[in-house]
């Protein structure tokens, strides 16, 4: 550490940007050292209340940061993330380490390669410091595991942040790492996001590729980006999207990304009309109705596009199916194993799917179809979709975990479609809200430039990280 790093209060240093931190590590101002240092410190003093984390290696990270240092000083090639502290989800495949998908039998099973997306990360010299909590078997939104508890959001003593990659998500807020990767099946990335006031990217389905991930339900599974700025989801989303030619629904584009060239002044946003009908809290509602009047320029022409014919609901149920009856097989020897059983709950929600039949299984990926064409039908009328995140706030811990927490997020899961998620504003008691943009197949970086306008407009992101 020199006397220019002392003037950059570690605090702050751990609540900037991806990008500001790139620049200061590649300007000198920073050390990857330090900045590795700084993370595991923090994390020790504040993983055991915010159980973000349920996996370290200290000396590992240490040892890539050191790498990254050296490559840096001898100016030689550097990668684009190189030296930048980041956590991973414990359902992707790390060289080495347990892939626990929050079950209990897996603890002792080390992976013998890289997933398809960390060995983008490492190639990018980007240094990982741990594995974060999630819900049992990546099932639920709560991130509140029986077997390696809870994680706790850090705006908010008692209360959670979603699920599940909750553990990713407070990680971000809480300053424990420069970003985050998750997954996102129906808005596993996006509620602990909105939930812990940071920014997160659900990309188009086959972008970023899932080989090495633990699956939920391949139809909707998607890797996905957390960060404290949305700049920073488009640097993490050009270093791992391409082609893998072993994941079969990996995407293969014949074109570039559609590039960000939407013009505000003549953009076309759409809005669903009467959300509190739909189950929207209040102060939701509000929040969110306050931010659109704040974006009417940056969202050009506002319009209001009909849902009635597409019952959220019954396509949330469909895809919970989908991913239960898919993890009837996936799970099948975390479900045989007496030793290390699992928790009553997920055997429980795994059962439901058992009792349905093939009549019942077909119908729900029917609905899969069905949300692909009204996403066609949308995005024929208006350029991008603006919805609330989610239909609520965090709920406390001990409070049961609301059944519709995927009310607005299941929609781009089940059509294909890149979402992201931004903050908005805060509940009247203080906890953060997020407000989604939801893009045609493809348009991802148009998606996060407008969020990034949209952001700017607000304001409304939290400094990071809390300060206890």
């Amino acid at each position: 550490m020199n006397a220019v790093t002392d003037e950059l209060a570690g605090h702050e240093l751990r609540g900037a940007a991806l990008c500001h931190q790139l620049h200061w590590l590649a300007s000198g101002r920073v050390d990857a050292e330090w900045l590795t240092t700084l993370y595991l410190s923090a994390i020790e003093r504040e993983n055991p209340r915010l159980n973000a984390y349920i996996a370290l290696d200290a000396a590992g990270a240490r040892a890539a940061a050191a790498a990254a240092s050296a490559r840096r000083k001898s100016g030689g090639a550097i990668g684009r993330l190189d030296g930048v502290p980041v956590a991973i989800k414990d359902n992707f495949d790390v060289a080495g380490w347990a892939t626990t998908a929050g079950l209990p039998g897996r603890r002792e099973h080390r992976a013998t390669t890289d997933a398809a997306c960390i060995a983008r990360l490492a190639a990018s010299g980007a240094v990982i410091l741990g594995k974060t909590n999630l819900d049992e078997g990546v099932l639920g939104a709560r991130t509140h595991n029986a077997h390696y508890g809870a994680t706790v959001n850090p705006w908010r003593e008692g209360y959670g942040v979603g699920g599940s990659s909750g553990g990713s998500a407070a990680a971000v807020a809480a300053g424990l790492c420069a970003a985050a990767l998750g997954s996102d099946s129906m808005g596993s990335i996006r509620i602990p996001a909105s939930h812990c006031g940071v920014a997160a990217l659900k990309p188009t389905h086959g972008e970023i590729s899932v080989r090495g991930m633990v699956p939920a339900a391949r139809r909707l599974d998607t890797v996905g980006l957390i960060a404290r700025g949305v700049n920073d989801l488009t640097v993490l989303l050009q270093v791992l999207a391409g082609y893998d030619a072993e994941d079969p629904r990996s995407r293969k584009r014949r074109v570039a990304f559609a590039p960000p060239d939407w013009e505000p002044g003549r953009l076309k946003s759409g809005v669903i009309p009467n959300l509190a009908a739909l189950g929207t809290s209040p102060e939701v509602v509000e929040v969110f109705e306050n931010a659109l009047v704040t974006l009417r320029q940056e969202l050009g022409e506002r319009r209001g596009v009909s849902f009635a014919d597409y019952p959220f609901d019954r396509a949330r149920r469909a895809g919970l199916l989908l991913m239960e009856a898919e993890m009837l097989s996936t799970f099948a020897s975390d479900l045989a194993d007496a030793a290390h059983p699992v928790s009553p709950g997920f055997r429980a929600m795994l059962e439901f799917a058992r009792g349905k039949s093939a009549p019942d299984y077909v119908a729900a990926d029917r609905m899969l179809d069905a949300s692909v064409l009204k996403m066609r039908r949308v995005f024929a009328e208006v350029d991008v979709l603006v919805t609330p995140t989610t239909p609520g706030a965090a709920v406390p811990l001990d409070a049961p975990e609301p059944a519709n927490q995927a009310l607005f997020t299941s929609f781009p899961s089940l059509a294909g479609c890149p979402a992201v998620t931004i903050p908005m504003g805060r509940s009247a008691d203080g906890l953060p809200l997020g407000m989604q943009f939801v893009g045609p197949p493809g348009s991802d970086l148009r998606l996060l430039e407008l969020a990034e306008v949209c952001a700017a407009a607000l304001d409304a992101a939290p400094v990071y990280p809390p300060r206890g």
